[in-house]
């Protein structure tokens, strides 16, 4: 509950302030280890609040034996009537096409990343440059179903790829945006929305924001050679 309450201020605050913003939080934080009753439960709360204030909450991914409840859990939020809800598809797991189908009937908002908890091959490409294949493919099809997709990635290759590919097709550029982390390639973030797309930089919250970095770099070797190279690039 205090969890709850926790979220539900950060909405109030964002409200107040008419910042454009939204959140993103992850069920286990809402009790998704333990009971997944009690994690709609909490969430649906939250994002009727936010409903409430005209405001939108993102459902982040995580490890593969999350996945298949939290798309439950998003299903179940879409069908009580709540449109103010998005959630994430992880490029790297070799499920996540079909998934991607199962959610279009729903026109999602989607945020397609590339996935960064360590699985194992069966689970998820190992391998960079089919990440980079599966991510690609992922956009296309989501924006040529009637997604809207949050584009999550410092890629400048794929990045420029979905621009074309958005150009060719057709598609507005309010059916997409771009979405890259604070502090990292803020060159690049300026670049991108100084040519008129949307760009949306995502900010860790809270007092234990530096052991959460921490964790998310030590959980899969390329998570740290990605920030050390990004980082330091403009």
């Amino acid at each position: 509950a205090a969890t709850v309450r926790e979220y539900e201020a950060i909405l109030d605050r964002i409200a107040q302030e008419e910042l454009r913003a939204n959140i993103a939080l992850k069920l286990t934080h809402l009790g998704l280890s333990f009971d997944k009753e009690t994690a709609y439960a909490n969430l649906e709360r939250i994002v009727a609040h936010a409903d409430r204030l005209g405001q939108f909450v993102r459902i982040d991914m995580e490890q593969s034996s999350f996945v298949e409840s939290t798309f439950e859990i998003y299903e179940r939020l879409r069908a009580a009537g709540h449109e103010n809800v998005g959630v994430v598809l992880q490029a790297y797991l070799h499920r996540s096409p079909a998934d991607l189908e199962r959610l279009l009937p729903l026109t999602p908002n989607l945020r397609v990343v590339k996935g960064a908890y360590l699985e194992a091959p069966a689970i998820a490409y190992p391998e960079k440059h089919d990440v980079d294949n599966a991510y690609v493919r992922l956009v296309e099809r989501a924006l040529s179903g009637g997604a809207y997709v949050a584009v999550a990635t410092h890629d400048e290759r794929i990045i420029r790829h979905v621009q074309a590919f958005a150009e060719r097709e057709e598609i507005g550029r309010e059916r997409f945006e771009l979405q890259m982390l604070y502090g990292v390639r803020p060159a690049l973030q300026r670049r991108v929305a100084a040519a008129g797309y949307t760009v949306l930089v995502a900010t860790p919250f809270g007092p234990d924001w530096y052991p959460y970095l921490m964790r998310r770099l030590a959980e899969r070797p390329a998570n740290l050679f990605f920030f050390l190279r990004n980082i330091l690039r403009r």
